[in-house]
């Protein structure tokens, strides 16, 4: 049985879904098929999600994960960090 991974922190400050380093989306998708991004990272000065929760890995896409099992995230948490305009997943690791 597969457990969905938590976000253990996300320095992305100006997504919607962030509010003081924790990722309060219920589940995010992670990536394109070579890098990857935070496909739920949302630039927006507002705040919302579910602020009494963590969020968690709902998908992953990014094909050459090491975590990346049957499109799902092995991991047992990730880390989201700013990259350029975006938030990337900071777990990554090329299989």
């Amino acid at each position: 049985m597969m457990n969905m991974p938590k976000i253990v922190d996300c320095n992305a400050g100006e997504c919607a879904y962030n509010k003081e380093g924790k990722c309060h989306a219920i589940g995010i998708t992670v990536g394109g098929s070579e890098e990857p991004m935070c496909d739920t990272f949302w630039n927006n000065s507002r705040k919302g999600g579910a602020l009494d929760m963590v969020g968690g890995v709902g998908a992953c896409k990014v094909e050459n994960c090491a975590y990346n099992q049957s499109f799902e995230c092995g991991a047992k948490g990730i880390s989201v960090q700013t990259h350029m305009s975006h938030a990337d997943c900071a777990t990554f690791k090329q299989r």
